[in-house]
């Protein structure tokens, strides 16, 4: 394995992080406070417990996800997309390095960035709402496992797009919907049951799902589910990579 590539993929990433932290950091953070204060401590303080917990801190999981997922699609698929864009991707390519090493260079960069940012607002959340972490490996286990597998998908995005426009019609108009509609800000529960079993065909139910489990103890869905589909999807976005390396789709042509 090419270490040295790797680092300097990584390393790359990573200073064109920590020169727009504004945008990288400052920018999700507020918008995340600004839920907190809105959601968690206004129209939060005139509702009932959800599931034992104050509405509050229900929502805290479904916050974190939501920037964990949007960044980690948004951060990986700029990631590539650029080199694409501005022809260095064949110096990349024709460099003694490998798909593998590539792969691992620019999602192992989107997926830190994801989980520095993912600290930073479960931190921030402490000065609005009052929470519990109740099994903190499993939750950080949940979050380096969504931040690799939305990385990895943001990764194929930034293959499949020809045009900065697309880079962002996945994360708006399908990622945005699933997550609001996957339980971040209510359970499942209180839906109708004709809802509740349309919800089960989100996949991002699951990923909150388990990831409040971690904080709470409470979930809509089983845990062991949660982490069977991440894990499935996880695959799916591996073999998809593999695929695309495999053929060239768009980065040989």
């Amino acid at each position: 394995m090419n270490i040295y590539a790797i680092k300097a993929i990584f390393t790359f990433e990573m200073t064109r992080f920590f020169r727009t932290l504004f945008q990288s950091i400052a920018s999700p953070v507020l918008s995340t406070s600004l839920y907190f204060i809105v959601f968690g401590a206004a129209i939060g303080s005139k509702m009932e417990n959800m599931q034992g917990v104050s509405y509050g801190a229900f929502i805290v999981p479904g916050l974190i996800m939501l920037s964990i997922m949007t960044e980690s699609i948004s951060n990986a698929s700029f990631g590539i997309y650029l080199p694409r864009f501005t022809g260095t991707i064949y110096e990349i390519l024709s460099a003694p390095i490998s798909a593998f090493e590539i792969v691992v260079g620019y999602v192992g960069a989107a997926a830190t960035k994801s989980l520095i940012l993912g600290l930073i607002i479960l931190i921030t959340a402490k000065f609005f709402v009052n929470y519990e972490v109740e099994h903190p490996v499993w939750m950080l286990s949940f979050l380096v496992l969504i931040s690799v597998t939305f990385s990895l998908f943001g990764f194929i995005i930034g293959l499949w797009a020809d045009g900065f426009e697309k880079l962002q019609i996945i994360p708006l108009m399908i990622m945005t919907p699933l997550t609001f509609l996957g339980g971040s800000f209510y359970s499942i529960e209180m839906l109708p049951p004709v809802w509740q079993k349309i919800s089960l065909f989100n996949p991002v139910v699951y990923l909150i799902s388990g990831f409040r489990w971690s904080f709470y103890g409470v979930s809509d869905v089983g845990v062991t589910t949660s982490l069977i589909l991440t894990l499935v999807f996880l695959v799916i976005c591996l073999i998809s990579v593999w695929r695309i390396f495999r053929t060239g789709y768009k980065i040989k042509a």
